[in-house]
């Protein structure tokens, strides 16, 4: 059961992965505008401020915590009705995998329509699921 379940650990791996890219991104650039971060709360129009590399790991970073909620409780769902075939576990990592490249297009190009293309993909294996 816990080979089923692997795909699970994968993207929450990957999701922490994505946060130290996102903090790793974010910190020095609100640095480099003002050395009072508080300032990114107090105002927010500081936050137009930030370069778009630091935002679009941000925008990814919040992104794994949205559509993969689904995935994670499908897959234990399916883990403890006895469900969990290979079937499910290669669209689980198919799921994966398409949320790894989502990520990376997101963090490096950001191209709308691609990102778009992968999660609609993702969506349907999902569905599909």
């Amino acid at each position: 059961m816990h080979e089923f379940l692997t795909p699970v650990l994968a993207l929450i791996l990957w999701t922490l992965v994505m946060w130290a890219v996102m903090y790793k991104r974010r910190i020095p650039a609100m640095m480099a505008i003002t050395k009072n971060t508080q300032k990114f709360i107090d105002d927010p129009t500081m936050w137009e401020k930030m370069p778009k590399s630091a935002t679009y790991a941000a925008d990814n970073y919040n992104h794994l915590h949205e559509q993969p909620v689904i995935f994670y409780a499908l897959m234990f769902y399916l883990a403890l009705s006895n469900q969990g075939d290979m079937v499910y576990a290669y669209l689980a990592w198919g799921y994966v995998i398409i949320r790894v490249l989502h990520s990376l297009v997101q963090i490096t190009s950001n191209k709308v329509m691609y990102r778009f293309g992968l999660f609609a993909l993702g969506s349907l294996m999902l569905i599909i699921m």
